[in-house]
């Protein structure tokens, strides 16, 4: 079981920046990969970012590439998603989540959210 706190989420004006965290329960944290999600209003969740298990490998939505950053420091059981020249379409709730495989479609584990809102 893997229980996921996000951080960091607030009111930035448009080219600003924020970096979220997200705080992982468990000893076992360095054995999951992990990736961002966002929902923005309106639309349906979509992938934003993950990074493997030993932060080796990371992968990007095309929408946010050049300008968001996924990090993990499994000492800290905690990953981050830097979060640089914002844009008010990046304003959504932004999830972290967990699961065994890099490759996961489907998530096992989810936090509950924090908001992120980008204003022009």
């Amino acid at each position: 079981q893997v229980q996921l706190v996000e951080s960091g989420g607030g009111l930035v004006q448009a080219g600003g920046s924020l970096r979220l965290s997200c705080a992982a329960s468990g000893r076992t944290f360095s054995s999951y990969s992990m990736g961002w999600f966002r929902q923005g209003p309106g639309k349906e969740r979509a992938f934003v970012a993950r990074i493997s298990s030993s932060g080796f490998s990371t992968a990007y939505a095309d929408s946010v590439k050049g300008r968001f950053t996924i990090s993990r420091d499994n000492a800290k059981n905690t990953v981050y998603l830097q979060m640089n020249s914002l844009k008010p379409e990046d304003t959504a709730v932004y999830y972290c989540a967990a699961d065994a495989s890099y490759w996961a479609r489907q998530y096992t584990y989810w936090g509950q959210g924090t908001q992120v809102t980008v204003s022009s």
